[in-house]
């Protein structure tokens, strides 16, 4: 039967942790290092995500109880294209004054993007908070769920990426500790070896 050598590979991989001569107190520390360095950029990546993206969801939440939808009024006739204003817009929408009423009665004006060409008295919706003053639009929960994801995506990686370099530091520098322990012993039993070959 032919002999297989599927275990050389793990051998290798984890000979750090398995009792011989040649093992050296820096390798076991060395090997702890690796070990915890994988599991808390595995576990505190996962957390950190978690965290961040919980955050996020909720941040999102409120901003969109906060905001409602509202109807407001063009007060003028729209500019015919984007380049009619000096204000700037965003795309195929021109700006252009329009008038909605607030909480108690009461009336804000306010320029938005809308149509171009729009005429006076066309009918868009706007966002506002609970005072009834203007605000951005909140995304809708699709995408809000997305930009939630996408910020605990970031932010797992962001962190399992700083763990493991503080523990690719940790090495290079026990590594530097080594060479200088390897520098100390050959000077001392560099002599004497050579004194056994050329005796």
């Amino acid at each position: 039967m032919a002999v297989t050598h599927h275990e050389k590979p793990r051998t290798l991989r984890l000979w750090r942790w398995r009792s011989n001569p040649l093992r050296r107190r820096s390798d076991r520390v060395e090997a702890w290092i690796v070990l915890l360095t994988w599991v808390l950029a595995v576990l505190g990546g996962t957390i950190a995500g978690l965290v961040a993206g919980g955050a996020a969801d909720r941040a999102l939440a409120a901003q969109r109880a906060k905001a409602h939808p509202v109807s407001a009024v063009l007060t003028e006739r729209a500019p015919k294209s984007p380049q009619a204003t000096t204000d700037g817009s965003g795309g195929d929408t021109v700006w252009a004054p329009v008038r909605w009423t607030g909480p108690g009665g009461s009336t804000h004006t306010a320029r938005v993007e809308v149509e171009p060409a729009a005429a006076a008295g066309t009918r868009v919706t706007v966002w506002a908070d609970r005072t009834g003053r203007l605000v951005t639009a909140p995304l809708n929960p699709t995408e809000a769920t997305i930009q939630a994801a996408a910020t605990g995506v970031l932010a797992g990686v962001g962190s399992g990426a700083a763990v493991w370099t503080v523990g690719r530091l940790a090495r290079v520098r026990l590594d530097r500790r080594r060479l200088a322990e390897w520098d100390a012993e050959w000077e001392r039993v560099g002599p004497q070896w050579r004194k056994r070959m050329t005796g």
